[in-house]
């Protein structure tokens, strides 16, 4: 089975449009019997449509998240679902910046007592320090 691209979804959408204002087109100027047989003959190329569409879309490459599929189908907006997630993602980001910025504080200030309190193993300390990105004091 070949991979679907959005481009074969669009033009099963584009038709599905088309089936849809033909539809109310003829609605609005019913003439009896003959619009009612185009309107049963359009209905009908509608539902091949869909069922093409439903098809294809099964082929294509994406995944949605179960989180998501819960969230629109208890009616809410996936876009503000999308910007609680931002906002949760980057409050995350700072908790975790703050928390390595505390541990390398922490290093810096060991390193300096280490250093201080036992002469012998400075160089060691410095060169750890200095790996590890922190600030090497002279």
């Amino acid at each position: 089975m070949a991979a679907t691209t959005l481009q074969d979804v669009d033009v099963h959408l584009r038709s599905i449009i088309a089936n849809l204002y033909m539809l109310i087109a003829q609605a609005h100027e019913y003439h009896g019997p003959n619009t009612q047989h185009a309107m049963t003959t359009e209905i009908k190329q509608l539902i091949q449509n869909l069922v093409q569409l439903s098809q294809t879309a099964r082929r294509l490459p994406t995944r949605i998240p179960l989180d998501i599929i819960e969230y629109v189908e208890q009616t809410r907006n996936p876009d503000i679902y999308t910007r609680e997630f931002v906002e949760l993602v980057m409050r995350y980001n700072q908790q975790l910046k703050g928390r390595t910025e505390a541990f390398g504080n922490f290093r810096d200030i060991l390193a300096r007592e280490m250093a201080s309190a036992i002469p012998e193993i400075r160089n060691d300390v410095m060169q750890v320090v200095e790996i590890t990105g922190g600030r090497v004091e002279q």
